[in-house]
C-alpha cells in the first residue's frame, strides 16, 4: 500500500502513479488511446483535404477568371469604361487591359514551338480583351451578368462549372470534415472522461485518505488529468505518424497534380526541403498539443463531476 507521507508533503508521486494507472487498466488504456487515434486520423485527413482546397481557391482566386473579349473596334477607351462599371460593385480585385499587340506576344510565345500556328497571324485579328479577378468566386456569375450586353464587348469567357464545382467541393469539405472532427472530438472526451470516473471510483478510499492526512487538491487530481494528457498524446502521436508517412508516400503523386501551384511546389518539391520538414515538424507537434489538451479536458470534466 501506499506510504502516507505527513500532511501537507507532497503525497502522489504523479509520473509514478499514472504509470500504475495504465498498467492496472491496460484496456480502458488501449480504447480510450484508440478513440484518440482515430479522432485525429480521421481529423486530420479531413483538415489536410480542406486545407488543401482552400489553397486551391486561393490559388485561383488570384488568376484572372474572366476573360472579356472586345469587338473588333473596341479599344482602351471601352475597356476603361468597363473596367470603371465592374470596379463600381465592389466585388472586383482587379483588372487588366490586353490589347491587340500583346495579344500577339502572348500568342506567339503560346505557339512558339509550332511555326504553321505562327504564319498568316497578325495582331489585327486579334481581340483586345480584359481580364477580371473577383475578390470571392461566388461574385463571378453577377459580374458576367453585368458584362453582358455592355458596349464593346464580343463575348465573354469563364469556367462556370470548374468555378461551381471547386467552390462546392471546399464547401462540402469544410461541412462535412467540420462536423466529424467536431463529433469525434466530443465523443474522445466523453470516452476519457469515463475511463478516468471509473478509475477514481477505484480509488475512492486511497483518495479519501490523502484528503485526510492533507494532501493538496492539485496533487490528488494532477495524476488523474496527467493520465487523460497521456492517451490523448498518445492517440495524437500515432495518427500524425500514419498521416506523416502517408503524406510522404503519396508525395510524388500529389506533386505533379498540384506542383505547378506554387505553395504546393513548395512543400512537395522534395521530401528532404526545409519547407516540407518544417511543416510536417509543426503539423505533428500541433497534434499532439491538441491531443493532450484534450485528453486532459476529459480527465478534468471527470474530477470535476465525480471528485468534489
Amino acid at each position: 500500500k501506499r506510504k502516507l507521507l505527513p500532511k501537507g508533503e507532497n503525497t502522489m508521486p504523479i509520473t509514478r502513479d499514472v504509470k500504475t494507472h495504465i498498467r492496472r487498466s491496460p484496456y480502458q488504456a488501449m480504447a480510450a488511446t484508440l478513440t484518440m487515434f482515430l479522432t485525429f486520423l480521421v481529423g486530420g485527413v479531413f483538415f489536410l483535404a480542406t486545407m488543401t482546397s482552400v489553397m486551391v481557391l486561393g490559388y485561383f482566386e488570384g488568376k484572372p477568371q474572366i476573360t472579356v473579349f472586345l469587338t473588333p473596334k473596341a479599344g482602351q477607351l471601352e475597356a476603361d469604361n468597363l473596367k470603371a462599371k465592374l470596379e463600381s460593385t465592389g466585388k472586383v480585385a482587379s483588372t487588366q487591359y490586353v490589347s491587340k499587340e500583346e495579344a500577339l506576344t502572348i500568342y506567339r510565345q503560346q505557339n512558339q514551338n509550332d511555326p504553321l500556328l505562327l504564319e498568316m497571324v497578325t495582331a489585327d485579328i486579334l481581340p483586345a480583351s480584359l481580364e477580371v479577378s473577383a475578390t470571392d468566386p461566388q461574385y463571378l456569375s453577377e459580374l458576367v451578368t453585368a458584362i453582358e450586353g455592355t458596349e464593346g464587348v464580343d463575348e465573354v469567357v469563364y469556367q462556370r462549372d470548374v468555378v461551381d464545382s471547386l467552390l462546392s467541393w471546399t464547401n462540402a469539405i469544410r461541412l462535412v470534415g467540420g462536423t466529424l472532427a467536431l463529433l469525434l472530438v466530443i465523443d474522445s472526451v466523453l470516452i476519457i472522461g469515463t475511463v478516468i470516473a471509473m478509475k477514481i471510483a477505484l480509488k475512492r478510499e486511497e483518495i479519501e485518505i490523502l484528503m485526510l492526512v492533507g494532501a493538496s487538491p492539485w496533487a490528488i487530481r494532477a495524476p488523474f488529468v496527467l493520465e487523460g494528457g497521456v492517451y490523448g498524446l498518445v492517440g495524437a502521436g500515432l495518427a500524425s505518424v500514419i498521416l506523416g508517412a502517408l503524406i510522404a508516400w503519396l508525395r510524388p503523386y500529389l506533386f505533379s497534380f498540384l506542383g505547378s501551384i506554387p505553395p504546393f511546389g513548395m512543400l512537395l518539391g522534395s521530401l528532404t526541403s526545409p519547407v516540407f520538414l518544417i511543416s510536417i515538424a509543426v503539423f505533428i507537434a500541433a497534434n499532439l498539443l491538441v491531443g493532450f489538451i484534450l485528453g486532459a479536458i476529459g480527465s478534468s470534466i471527470a474530477l470535476r463531476r465525480y471528485l468534489k
